[in-house]
């Protein structure tokens, strides 16, 4: 059914958690225009380009009130070959795009401690734009070659779709999203939180991991906790959920009940678990909003769903 660009971006805005990093963007996805190669290269004709060296953003100077924006050119000066994302309709009216960067720059390393402080100052709709982008242009950057037969693949569908060049094969790609349990695991009024190696010192996080094949959602939790802290759980709900663009998941946010408080911790996963008490990870929680580190442990930042986990469980859901 067609819907105006209003509509879209209040539909993302109404239904997403506006302070859910990388969520709640302004931009119409268009999919009713992805299959129109004209009508693609009509918007590309003076649509903007959203700027990036190769993954991170590109950022326009401060303005008076030290706040950044993302960088913008014009789609139609990009070089020839350059192959071009369709990431949707900006809300006034005008199409956007980024580039495919060079395999070399499709890392998909953690990002580190620079970029986050560049995304820390960004408005949450260009942080959900920038995720997209990133997201999708990695994905590309990584699949030139197609899976099945490994003859080279080209773009399709405004960039929603890879096809491979070989008649013989002719395989259909499309972008990878990897979903992610991510749990608060409660027991008698405590929260079980852990800590990876790679973690700064101190700082403490909910339990995650991937989801795998032929495996609910409330099946992963279980075996997650299980396996990384040797507890099992029941009444597994869902939360909310948070795009996580390093490199493309799907971060499931849930809570579920510890059926007892015994760890055996998997040293190969994480570093330490504890249980924490609901006034241990308040005050941590509060300290983090003042910029300073807690006295049991560091909470997680506010870009990461954990934080909402956290929030939620302080609030009283269960």
């Amino acid at each position: 059914m067609p819907r105006s660009i209003a509509d879209s971006a209040l539909l993302s805005r109404s239904v997403v958690p506006r302070d859910v990093a990388f969520s709640g963007s302004r931009v119409d996805r268009a999919d009713h225009l992805r299959n129109n190669p004209q009508a693609l290269a009509d918007l590309a004709a003076r649509g903007r380009l959203l700027r990036m060296d190769g993954l991170d953003p590109v950022l326009d100077d401060a303005d008076e009130y030290g706040n950044l924006s993302l960088a913008f050119g014009m789609a139609a000066e990009v070089d020839a070959g350059t192959e071009l994302l369709f990431l949707g309709i900006l809300p006034d009216g005008r199409g956007c795009f980024a580039a495919v960067p060079h395999t070399s720059s499709a890392s998909v390393s953690p990002p580190g401690p620079r970029l986050w402080r560049v995304l820390a100052f960004l408005p949450p709709e260009e942080l959900a734009l920038y995720g997209a982008a990133r997201s999708l242009a990695g994905w590309h950057a990584r699949h030139r070659f197609c899976a099945q037969c490994g003859s080279p693949t080209q773009l399709a569908r405004g960039g929603w779709q890879r096809n491979c060049l070989n008649e013989a094969c002719r395989a259909e790609h499309y972008p990878r999203t990897d979903p992610v349990v991510i749990m608060s695991v409660e027991h008698e009024g405590r929260l079980l939180l852990g800590r990876q190696p790679r973690f700064p010192p101190q700082r403490f996080s909910t339990l995650a991991g991937f989801v795998e094949p032929g495996e609910a959602l409330e099946e992963a939790v279980a075996r997650e906790v299980w396996e990384e802290a040797g507890v099992r759980v029941s009444a597994v709900h869902y939360v909310t959920s948070q795009p996580w663009p390093f490199p493309a998941s799907l971060m499931i946010g849930c809570h579920a009940i510890a059926t007892s408080a015994e760890l055996t911790i998997d040293t190969t996963e994480l570093e330490e678990a504890r249980w924490f008490s609901r006034d241990e990870v308040a005050e941590a929680m509060a300290a983090a909003e003042r910029g300073e580190e807690g006295k049991a442990f560091i909470a997680p930042p506010r870009h990461a769903v954990a934080w909402h986990l956290l929030g939620h469980w302080l609030d009283g859901g269960a």
